[in-house]
């Protein structure tokens, strides 16, 4: 029973020691920059990153001579059917955690134990706006048409395709308000690729100031101050 119990004190404080290694990384990883790299031609188009205090998504224009979002991500796919957007916000993140969890309150283990080990699949949540208004909690960048062409490949291929080419839309009424919509995506969520983790990566791809690495909001904003 002794022998038993000193296995189980051994593998909590090794959870707990793994547990604190995360939260050390995680704050110290995302203070390392990845420099905006120099790129040719005027920045006149405008993204943001948008924050809701968790989570994060790029927010673009709906339309310009590159691409026209809205044949992509359907205005129909939402419950107001309006179409009089301006901007659209992507992001990237755990199907169960979208689908399943509208609210902090309703948060299961269940959901957070899949999301964070690869065990769910994973989703792309759309929302079309009609402005976007600068403040602690999004941030605009300026990109060239060749910085956006890459943000533009880097977003759209991590939407799941059918045999058409199109993004396959989730049929859920678990959607967050009337403009907005879920897709399936490519990838697993975890605790080492987070939702976070994907928008700095579509800085990167951008060639914008990013963190190294993050799993939080924090670690890319910190970085647009």
């Amino acid at each position: 029973m002794k022998k038993t119990l000193q296995i189980i004190l051994k593998c909590l404080a090794g959870i707990v020691g793994l547990v604190l290694i995360y939260v050390i990384l995680a704050l110290t990883i995302p203070l390392i920059p990845v420099q905006k790299k120099a790129t040719a031609g005027k920045a006149e188009i405008p993204v943001y990153l948008y924050t809701n205090g968790v989570h994060t998504d790029i927010v673009l224009p709906i339309k310009n001579e590159q691409i026209d979002w809205s044949k992509k991500i359907l205005f129909e796919n939402t419950a107001s059917k309006i179409t009089d957007f301006n901007y659209v916000g992507i992001g990237w993140g755990d199907k169960g955690f979208y689908l399943d969890t509208p609210t902090w309150a309703e948060l299961k283990v269940s959901t957070a134990f899949h999301a964070a080990f690869w065990l769910g699949d994973s989703a792309m949540h759309c929302t079309f706006y009609k402005t976007m208004k600068e403040g602690n909690d999004c941030k605009k960048i300026m990109l060239t048409e060749s910085e956006y062409a890459d943000l533009i490949h880097f977003v759209d291929s991590k939407f799941d395709k059918n045999a058409a080419g199109q993004n396959i839309l989730i049929p859920t009424k678990a959607v967050y308000g009337n403009n907005d919509s879920f897709y399936e995506a490519k990838g697993s969520y975890s605790f080492l690729y987070t939702c976070n983790t994907w928008t700095n990566d579509a800085l990167k791809a951008a060639g914008q100031k990013a963190a190294l690495w993050t799993p939080t909001d924090f670690g890319i904003f910190q970085h647009y101050k």
